[in-house]
């Protein structure tokens, strides 16, 4: 069978699985029992598919997931996210577009917490979203910075999708969680700065409003009770994993030990609320692990196909710059993203890219925090981003597609800017990991 019949074959497959309501995990299992089928002599070479799957998850490098995911459900359902949501929102006091930046800043609370965008744009799109219309806001100022802001769990560390995209490339996890910080801050940093000009050029898009006062003791009271705890947590893990103190493995653990201790404190860790933190990390967990299963085989069969050798001679062949076939490399995700959720975009593309990121001689850390950058632009790119459906979900009944659309533009087009800057300047990206 020749190379590009297989691969070919493979995404109509996969596409077709998927667009029928098949689940990822289950389409792209079927996918590659095919293609083990035709390729690896039959009903025999299931025996190989058997061990590519167990060798694709017993590997120590992945422990990370359940422990972040456990982590950021017990601070979730604990209550503690939105109390230091309360916090915030007290600090801002009469700022521009107060509500709006007041969803950034949320969004990147809940990034360190949830690491899930879809879970971000559901509480901040049905608390934060009718309040902003509520006083009068711009209906795209009400929904793009949810949008936007919701993206962020994968962009700022702990994420659960950094570690995915690390394993399946084979990177170094630590670097690559420690990489994203500072694009992270800069991505949260631009969305705060297009709203407050915004507001400044355009101030009937979010009128000003009377903000309830609040004494500078309660804010101090609250700050040191309800905010710097949960991110004490987080400063310690990236200072784990940045100083060498402790493995991400380790600094997972820890985390998580120390969210149930303070959920405890708060007084909020009741049988109730212990359940269904477990359960849900345990579903998201599973779903992540089956969908990882994947990856290595795909990775095999497109080596034996010869797929992977001829991709890569074209790709190193092309009469162009190193820049330029970044680029296009990254037009390719994005338009993927268009139609697909962000882990089956690295478990498609990355057993594709790594032979040209090694041919090409680039940082590969760099390459997947540029990959990240693009990653996030999957959850909120029309016409099928997943953030923009569970928005329709949760947004006030007379909201259209469209109106959900046009406000994720502006967000989508500050990504796509972050992505050019990291592009053309990779050191933003790799100063901090150089100095670990």
């Amino acid at each position: 069978m020749e190379w590009w019949v297989f691969l070919s074959g493979f995404f109509v497959g996969l596409t077709t699985l998927m667009l029928i309501g098949i689940p990822v995990a289950i389409a792209f299992l079927l996918v590659n029992m095919v293609g083990v089928y035709l390729l690896w002599g039959g009903f025999g070479g299931f025996n190989q598919l058997v061990l590519s799957i167990d060798s694709s998850i017993s590997t120590f490098i992945l422990v990370p997931i359940p422990m972040f995911i456990l982590m950021g459900s017990i601070m979730f359902h604990s209550g503690v996210a939105m109390r230091m949501i309360k916090v915030i929102d007290q600090w801002l006091g009469f700022i521009s577009g107060r509500l709006a930046v007041l969803t950034v800043g949320a969004g990147a609370v809940l990034a360190t917490l949830t690491g899930v965008a879809m879970g971000s744009v559901a509480m901040l799109g049905s608390t934060l979203t009718p309040e902003m219309e509520k006083r009068g806001y711009a209906r795209s100022l009400a929904i793009g910075p949810v949008l936007g802001s919701g993206a962020l769990a994968i962009l700022i560390p702990p994420s659960t999708l950094a570690i995915v995209l690390a394993s399946v490339g084979g990177f170094s996890v630590a670097k690559t969680l420690v990489a994203i910080v500072v694009p992270g801050i800069l991505l949260a940093l631009m969305y705060v700065t297009y709203i407050v000009i915004r507001v400044k050029l355009r101030p009937q898009d979010a009128p000003q409003y009377e903000v309830e006062q609040v004494s500078l003791s309660v804010k101090i009271r609250d700050t040191f009770l309800y905010l710097l705890p949960p991110l004490s947590i987080i400063v310690l893990i990236i200072a784990g994993i940045f100083s060498g103190v402790a493995t991400p493995t380790e600094s997972a653990a820890l985390g998580t030990f120390a969210a149930f201790v303070l959920a405890a404190c708060y007084g909020e860790l009741s049988p109730a609320k212990l359940k269904l933190s477990l359960l849900s990390a345990t579903k998201l967990t599973v779903m992540i692990l089956i969908i990882l299963t994947g990856s290595a085989s795909f990775s095999q069969l497109l080596s034996f196909s010869g797929a992977t050798s001829a991709i890569t001679s074209w790709a190193t062949a092309l009469d162009v710059s190193s820049i330029t076939l970044m680029m296009m490399m990254m037009f390719l995700v994005l338009v993927i993203g268009m139609f697909i959720e962000q882990t089956s975009i690295v478990l498609v593309t990355m057993p594709i890219f790594l032979p040209i990121i090694h041919a090409m001689g680039w940082d590969p850390i760099w390459f997947a925090v540029v990959m990240m950058v693009n990653l996030e632009l999957a959850t909120i790119t029309p016409p099928a981003g997943l953030s923009l459906f569970v928005m329709k979900g949760v947004a006030p009944p007379d909201t259209t597609m469209g109106d959900i659309y046009r406000a994720a533009l502006p967000f989508i087009l500050i990504n796509i800017l972050l992505m050019a800057i990291m592009i053309a300047f990779p050191q933003i990206a790799l100063w901090l990991p150089s100095k670990m």
